[in-house]
Protein backbone atom coordinates (compact mmCIF):
# COMPACT_ATOMS: atom_id res chain seq x y z
CA UNK A 1 0.00 0.00 0.00
CA UNK A 2 1.32 3.29 -1.02
CA UNK A 3 1.62 5.73 2.06
CA UNK A 4 0.81 9.10 2.47
CA UNK A 5 3.52 11.46 3.20
CA UNK A 6 3.67 15.38 4.34
CA UNK A 7 4.27 17.40 1.34
CA UNK A 8 4.69 20.99 2.47
CA UNK A 9 3.05 23.06 -0.75
CA UNK A 10 4.06 26.56 -0.13
CA UNK A 11 1.50 29.05 -0.56
CA UNK A 12 3.12 32.34 -2.24
CA UNK A 13 1.41 36.07 -2.50
CA UNK A 14 0.56 37.13 -5.87
CA UNK A 15 1.60 40.67 -5.25
CA UNK A 16 -1.40 43.19 -7.49
CA UNK A 17 -2.81 46.67 -6.87
CA UNK A 18 -6.29 45.09 -6.52
CA UNK A 19 -8.15 45.73 -3.71
CA UNK A 20 -8.09 42.05 -2.50
CA UNK A 21 -5.13 39.69 -1.80
CA UNK A 22 -4.36 36.60 -4.14
CA UNK A 23 -2.41 33.89 -3.34
CA UNK A 24 -1.38 30.72 -5.39
CA UNK A 25 -0.50 27.10 -3.75
CA UNK A 26 2.13 25.55 -5.62
CA UNK A 27 0.33 22.23 -6.07
CA UNK A 28 2.69 21.67 -9.43
CA UNK A 29 5.57 21.32 -6.97
CA UNK A 30 4.56 18.06 -5.84
CA UNK A 31 5.94 15.85 -8.02
CA UNK A 32 8.24 16.78 -10.92
CA UNK A 33 5.94 14.24 -13.26
CA UNK A 34 2.64 13.08 -11.63
CA UNK A 35 1.57 16.32 -11.33
CA UNK A 36 -0.52 18.84 -8.97
CA UNK A 37 -4.30 17.67 -8.52
CA UNK A 38 -3.54 14.32 -10.17
CA UNK A 39 -0.90 13.09 -7.93
CA UNK A 40 -4.12 13.14 -4.68
CA UNK A 41 -7.04 12.34 -7.50
CA UNK A 42 -4.85 8.87 -8.47
CA UNK A 43 -3.40 7.86 -4.59
CA UNK A 44 -6.59 6.70 -3.03
CA UNK A 45 -8.03 5.09 -6.40
CA UNK A 46 -4.46 3.10 -6.83
CA UNK A 47 -4.88 2.61 -2.72
CA UNK A 48 -7.79 0.46 -2.85
CA UNK A 49 -6.95 -1.34 -5.99
CA UNK A 50 -3.68 -2.43 -4.32
CA UNK A 51 -5.37 -3.18 -1.21
CA UNK A 52 -7.24 -5.87 -2.99
CA UNK A 53 -4.09 -7.32 -3.81
CA UNK A 54 -5.10 -7.61 -7.53
CA UNK A 55 -2.87 -10.45 -9.51
CA UNK A 56 -0.73 -8.79 -12.23
CA UNK A 57 -1.51 -5.07 -11.45
CA UNK A 58 -2.84 -2.47 -14.73
CA UNK A 59 -4.13 0.80 -14.79
CA UNK A 60 -5.67 1.49 -17.51
CA UNK A 61 -7.15 5.27 -18.54
CA UNK A 62 -8.38 7.54 -21.18
CA UNK A 63 -7.10 10.60 -22.32
CA UNK A 64 -6.48 13.16 -25.44
CA UNK A 65 -3.16 13.62 -27.43
CA UNK A 66 -1.39 15.80 -24.73
CA UNK A 67 -3.55 14.77 -21.64
CA UNK A 68 -1.54 15.97 -18.46
CA UNK A 69 -4.18 12.58 -16.71
CA UNK A 70 -2.18 10.34 -19.55
CA UNK A 71 1.47 11.88 -18.36
CA UNK A 72 0.34 11.48 -14.53
CA UNK A 73 -1.00 7.87 -14.67
CA UNK A 74 2.05 6.78 -16.69
CA UNK A 75 4.41 8.54 -14.39
CA UNK A 76 2.50 7.26 -11.39
CA UNK A 77 3.30 3.52 -12.70
CA UNK A 78 6.74 4.23 -13.76
CA UNK A 79 7.71 5.32 -9.98
CA UNK A 80 5.07 2.57 -8.22
CA UNK A 81 6.01 -0.26 -10.80
CA UNK A 82 2.64 -0.99 -12.32
CA UNK A 83 2.22 -1.76 -15.89
CA UNK A 84 -0.18 1.15 -17.58
CA UNK A 85 -2.44 1.58 -20.87
CA UNK A 86 -4.12 4.91 -22.31
CA UNK A 87 -7.17 4.60 -24.11
CA UNK A 88 -5.77 7.56 -26.05
CA UNK A 89 -8.27 9.98 -28.39
CA UNK A 90 -7.67 10.50 -32.15
CA UNK A 91 -6.92 7.26 -33.87
CA UNK A 92 -4.90 9.35 -36.85
CA UNK A 93 -2.23 9.52 -33.86
CA UNK A 94 -1.46 6.02 -34.01
CA UNK A 95 1.17 6.24 -37.20
CA UNK A 96 3.05 9.66 -36.11
CA UNK A 97 2.80 9.48 -31.92
CA UNK A 98 6.31 9.85 -31.51
CA UNK A 99 6.35 13.30 -32.45
CA UNK A 100 3.65 14.11 -29.66
CA UNK A 101 5.91 14.53 -26.48
CA UNK A 102 3.09 13.93 -24.41
CA UNK A 103 2.80 10.88 -25.66
CA UNK A 104 6.38 10.23 -26.53
CA UNK A 105 7.01 10.99 -22.25
CA UNK A 106 4.58 8.84 -21.36
CA UNK A 107 5.48 5.33 -23.82
CA UNK A 108 8.99 6.33 -22.14
CA UNK A 109 7.23 6.18 -18.90
CA UNK A 110 6.33 2.20 -19.80
CA UNK A 111 2.49 3.14 -21.09
CA UNK A 112 1.15 1.18 -24.08
CA UNK A 113 -1.44 3.08 -26.17
CA UNK A 114 -4.64 1.84 -28.07
CA UNK A 115 -6.03 4.77 -30.22
CA UNK A 116 -9.62 5.17 -30.75
CA UNK A 117 -11.73 7.11 -33.50
CA UNK A 118 -12.91 10.52 -31.55
CA UNK A 119 -16.53 8.86 -32.14
CA UNK A 120 -15.75 5.58 -30.55
CA UNK A 121 -14.00 7.79 -27.92
CA UNK A 122 -17.31 9.02 -26.83
CA UNK A 123 -18.72 5.85 -25.74
CA UNK A 124 -16.34 5.65 -22.76
CA UNK A 125 -18.79 3.16 -21.63
CA UNK A 126 -18.95 0.84 -24.18
CA UNK A 127 -14.82 0.91 -23.76
CA UNK A 128 -14.62 0.39 -20.42
CA UNK A 129 -16.41 -2.36 -20.97
CA UNK A 130 -14.31 -3.41 -23.12
CA UNK A 131 -11.07 -3.11 -21.67
CA UNK A 132 -12.46 -4.88 -18.72
CA UNK A 133 -13.45 -7.86 -20.74
CA UNK A 134 -9.96 -8.01 -21.75
CA UNK A 135 -7.87 -6.89 -18.52
CA UNK A 136 -10.02 -8.13 -15.59
CA UNK A 137 -7.35 -7.54 -12.78
CA UNK A 138 -7.03 -4.27 -14.27
CA UNK A 139 -7.75 -0.84 -12.41
CA UNK A 140 -9.70 1.48 -15.05
CA UNK A 141 -9.60 4.96 -14.13
CA UNK A 142 -11.72 7.49 -15.69
CA UNK A 143 -10.94 10.23 -17.74
CA UNK A 144 -9.03 13.38 -15.96
CA UNK A 145 -8.82 10.59 -12.68
CA UNK A 146 -12.43 12.08 -11.01
CA UNK A 147 -14.75 9.92 -8.98
CA UNK A 148 -15.46 9.73 -5.83
CA UNK A 149 -12.23 8.22 -4.56
CA UNK A 150 -10.24 10.85 -6.42
CA UNK A 151 -13.03 13.69 -4.32
CA UNK A 152 -11.61 12.23 -1.04
CA UNK A 153 -7.86 12.34 -2.09
CA UNK A 154 -8.07 16.32 -2.46
CA UNK A 155 -8.67 16.79 0.98
CA UNK A 156 -4.75 16.38 1.14
CA UNK A 157 -5.01 19.98 -0.69
CA UNK A 158 -6.62 21.43 1.68
CA UNK A 159 -5.64 22.01 5.40
CA UNK A 160 -4.43 23.88 8.36
CA UNK A 161 -2.45 26.28 5.80
CA UNK A 162 -5.80 26.77 3.91
CA UNK A 163 -8.10 27.59 6.69
CA UNK A 164 -7.97 31.32 6.72
CA UNK A 165 -8.85 32.30 3.27
CA UNK A 166 -12.54 33.57 1.90
CA UNK A 167 -11.91 31.98 -1.32
CA UNK A 168 -10.57 28.56 -2.58
CA UNK A 169 -10.06 28.94 -6.67
CA UNK A 170 -9.25 26.54 -9.03
CA UNK A 171 -9.79 25.82 -12.80
CA UNK A 172 -12.51 22.69 -13.14
CA UNK A 173 -12.42 20.10 -16.26
CA UNK A 174 -13.88 16.86 -15.33
CA UNK A 175 -14.87 18.76 -11.52
CA UNK A 176 -13.15 15.91 -8.75
CA UNK A 177 -10.49 19.15 -7.70
CA UNK A 178 -13.15 21.52 -7.51
CA UNK A 179 -15.42 18.99 -5.81
CA UNK A 180 -12.71 17.73 -3.40
CA UNK A 181 -12.45 21.54 -2.24
CA UNK A 182 -15.74 22.03 -2.00
CA UNK A 183 -15.94 18.69 0.34
CA UNK A 184 -13.42 19.43 2.79
CA UNK A 185 -13.65 23.36 2.84
CA UNK A 186 -14.52 25.55 5.86
CA UNK A 187 -17.69 26.55 6.71
CA UNK A 188 -17.03 30.44 6.31
CA UNK A 189 -15.28 29.82 2.76
CA UNK A 190 -16.61 29.68 -0.95
CA UNK A 191 -15.29 27.76 -3.49
CA UNK A 192 -15.05 29.05 -6.70
CA UNK A 193 -13.66 27.00 -9.71
CA UNK A 194 -13.26 28.71 -13.43
CA UNK A 195 -14.39 25.99 -16.15
CA UNK A 196 -12.47 25.14 -19.27
CA UNK A 197 -14.76 22.98 -21.04
CA UNK A 198 -18.06 23.34 -21.73
CA UNK A 199 -19.87 20.66 -19.80
CA UNK A 200 -23.55 21.72 -18.12
CA UNK A 201 -23.40 18.64 -16.24
CA UNK A 202 -20.53 19.48 -14.01
CA UNK A 203 -22.73 21.26 -11.73
CA UNK A 204 -24.67 18.40 -10.85
CA UNK A 205 -21.95 16.05 -10.69
CA UNK A 206 -19.66 18.22 -8.69
CA UNK A 207 -22.65 18.86 -6.24
CA UNK A 208 -23.23 14.87 -5.87
CA UNK A 209 -19.82 14.16 -5.41
CA UNK A 210 -19.55 17.04 -2.54
CA UNK A 211 -22.55 16.91 -0.87
CA UNK A 212 -22.33 21.00 -0.39
CA UNK A 213 -23.76 23.86 -1.95
CA UNK A 214 -20.35 26.15 -0.74
CA UNK A 215 -19.42 26.64 -4.54
CA UNK A 216 -19.99 28.83 -7.55
CA UNK A 217 -18.52 27.89 -11.36
CA UNK A 218 -18.12 30.49 -13.88
CA UNK A 219 -16.66 29.92 -17.50
CA UNK A 220 -12.92 30.75 -18.57
CA UNK A 221 -12.78 33.34 -21.28
CA UNK A 222 -11.84 30.36 -23.61
CA UNK A 223 -13.78 27.06 -21.87
CA UNK A 224 -12.74 24.27 -24.43
CA UNK A 225 -9.96 22.53 -23.90
CA UNK A 226 -7.91 22.93 -27.28
CA UNK A 227 -8.42 26.34 -27.40
CA UNK A 228 -5.73 28.76 -26.10
CA UNK A 229 -6.58 31.95 -26.98
CA UNK A 230 -3.27 34.52 -27.68
CA UNK A 231 -4.88 36.60 -24.84
CA UNK A 232 -4.25 33.89 -22.70
CA UNK A 233 -0.89 32.86 -23.96
CA UNK A 234 -0.27 36.93 -23.08
CA UNK A 235 -1.33 36.56 -19.60
CA UNK A 236 1.14 33.25 -19.12
CA UNK A 237 4.06 35.07 -20.45
CA UNK A 238 3.38 38.35 -18.38
CA UNK A 239 2.74 36.17 -15.25
CA UNK A 240 6.15 34.61 -15.78
CA UNK A 241 8.03 37.89 -16.16
CA UNK A 242 6.11 39.12 -13.27
CA UNK A 243 5.91 36.44 -10.82
CA UNK A 244 8.85 34.09 -12.07
CA UNK A 245 5.68 31.33 -12.01
CA UNK A 246 4.72 29.58 -14.71
CA UNK A 247 1.23 28.65 -16.04
CA UNK A 248 0.09 25.70 -17.95
CA UNK A 249 -2.37 27.05 -20.61
CA UNK A 250 -5.36 24.93 -20.41
CA UNK A 251 -6.27 25.00 -16.34
CA UNK A 252 -4.53 27.51 -14.38
CA UNK A 253 -3.66 29.72 -17.06
CA UNK A 254 -6.92 30.35 -17.79
CA UNK A 255 -8.49 29.80 -13.96
CA UNK A 256 -5.75 32.67 -12.94
CA UNK A 257 -6.72 34.98 -15.97
CA UNK A 258 -10.22 34.90 -14.76
CA UNK A 259 -9.44 35.71 -11.25
CA UNK A 260 -7.29 38.80 -12.22
CA UNK A 261 -10.06 39.88 -14.82
CA UNK A 262 -12.37 39.85 -12.05
CA UNK A 263 -10.69 41.16 -9.73
CA UNK A 264 -10.08 44.28 -11.31
CA UNK A 265 -13.78 44.37 -11.88
CA UNK A 266 -14.43 44.55 -8.21
CA UNK A 267 -15.96 41.44 -8.68
CA UNK A 268 -14.64 40.01 -4.93
CA UNK A 269 -15.28 42.28 -1.86
CA UNK A 270 -12.63 44.43 -0.79
CA UNK A 271 -10.30 43.04 1.67
CA UNK A 272 -10.85 39.29 0.77
CA UNK A 273 -7.83 36.70 0.83
CA UNK A 274 -8.11 34.60 -2.44
CA UNK A 275 -6.18 31.20 -2.25
CA UNK A 276 -6.20 29.57 -5.92
CA UNK A 277 -4.64 26.01 -6.32
CA UNK A 278 -2.03 26.00 -9.07
CA UNK A 279 -2.98 22.43 -10.14
CA UNK A 280 -0.14 21.66 -12.46
CA UNK A 281 0.04 20.57 -16.34
CA UNK A 282 2.95 22.15 -17.28
CA UNK A 283 4.07 19.31 -19.28
CA UNK A 284 1.38 20.52 -21.93
CA UNK A 285 3.30 23.20 -22.66
CA UNK A 286 5.29 21.52 -25.08
CA UNK A 287 2.29 20.36 -26.87
CA UNK A 288 0.20 24.05 -26.83
CA UNK A 289 3.62 25.52 -27.95
CA UNK A 290 3.89 22.80 -31.10
CA UNK A 291 0.42 24.01 -31.64
CA UNK A 292 1.12 27.37 -31.77
CA UNK A 293 3.70 27.38 -33.91
CA UNK A 294 2.06 25.78 -36.77
CA UNK A 295 -0.74 28.62 -36.81
CA UNK A 296 2.32 31.17 -36.60
CA UNK A 297 0.73 32.27 -33.46
CA UNK A 298 3.18 33.65 -30.41
CA UNK A 299 4.58 31.16 -28.07
CA UNK A 300 4.66 30.42 -24.66
CA UNK A 301 8.30 31.93 -24.03
CA UNK A 302 9.87 29.90 -20.82
CA UNK A 303 9.69 26.68 -22.15
CA UNK A 304 13.54 26.36 -22.43
CA UNK A 305 13.28 27.69 -19.11
CA UNK A 306 11.76 25.85 -16.83
CA UNK A 307 12.55 22.15 -18.99
CA UNK A 308 16.23 22.76 -19.64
Amino acid sequence: MLQITEYKIPIVEIKTDFDVQIFIKREDLIHPEISGNKFWKLFFNVNQYLESKPENPLLITFGGAFSNHIASVSAFGKQFDIPTKGIIRGDELENHWQNNPTLFEASRNGMQFFFVSREDYHNKEKLTQEFSGKYPNALIIPEGGSNEMAVEGVQYMTGNDTKDFDYLCTAVGTGGTIAGISKFAEKHQKVFGVKVVKDDSLQKTISEWSGRNNFELIDADEYRYGKISDENIRFINWFYNEYDIPLDPIYTGKMLQKIFDLAGKGFFPKGSKILTFHTGGLQGIKGANLFLKNKNRALIDFENSIFD
